[in-house]
């Protein structure tokens, strides 16, 4: 499959060039995957502040997403990982959440930003790409018990950030572009996230029911 053409302008491009991957094209992808991904990880960082909330009101309070002794939002919100900058962590990703899924939005109406912007979310999603595989080794070896909430934001940050940096490179943001064929791996870019989820799923079922 020949490579799709550039756009001229990266500063003010939000189109990536297609993938192809099952004809499926990550200008198509990406607006989706941030608008519901956003989204997702929005209602899901909200749900964890109320349930947070109740948690200081009535130290007796059982969340909602405590199913069993290993998912057990109460015993991951009371530690001090759950609240590493001094606040509540859901408190975080009300705010990117709401970042990512409003520049989802915009693509979604063909809205164009500049390349600062991009490198931006660029940054902004790596650090929670990092902080969120903090917060995984955090919850399998140390704290050993998992939040069903936490691992729905784990579950899409990772997809988000991998598109948006795939995006970000064919589209010449790091400076020089590289070519679709190379960033999409010829068609294959999703089996990173495919490998990813199995490694951590693979990780829990080792860990806790085994």
């Amino acid at each position: 499959m020949s490579d799709s053409p550039a756009h001229a302008d990266p500063d003010s491009s939000v189109e990536v060039p297609a993938a192809a991957s099952g004809g499926v094209a990550f200008s198509r992808v990406l607006p989706w995957l941030l608008f519901v991904g956003g989204l997702i990880g929005f209602i899901a960082s909200f749900v964890l502040t109320v349930e947070k909330l109740e948690l200081l009101k009535d130290g007796s309070y059982v969340p909602s997403c405590s199913i069993d002794a290993v998912m057990d939002c109460g015993a991951v919100m009371v530690t001090s990982q759950a609240a590493v900058f001094g606040f509540p962590n859901s408190l975080i990703g009300l705010a990117g959440f709401a970042i990512v899924t409003t520049t989802g939005a915009g693509l979604l109406a063909r809205a164009r930003f500049a390349r600062w912007y991009w490198l931006g979310l660029q940054i902004g999603l790596t650090a929670a790409v990092v902080f969120v595989h903090w917060l995984i080794l955090q919850s399998l070896f140390v704290i050993e018990s998992l939040c069903p909430y936490c691992m729905v934001v784990w579950a899409v940050t990772v997809p988000m950030f991998w598109y948006v940096t795939l995006r970000n490179l064919n589209q010449g943001v790091f400076s020089p572009r590289v070519p679709t064929q190379v960033v999409s791996a010829a068609g294959n870019h999703l089996l990173p996230i495919l490998v990813w989820f199995f490694t951590i799923g693979g990780l829990v079922v080792y860990l806790f029911y085994i």
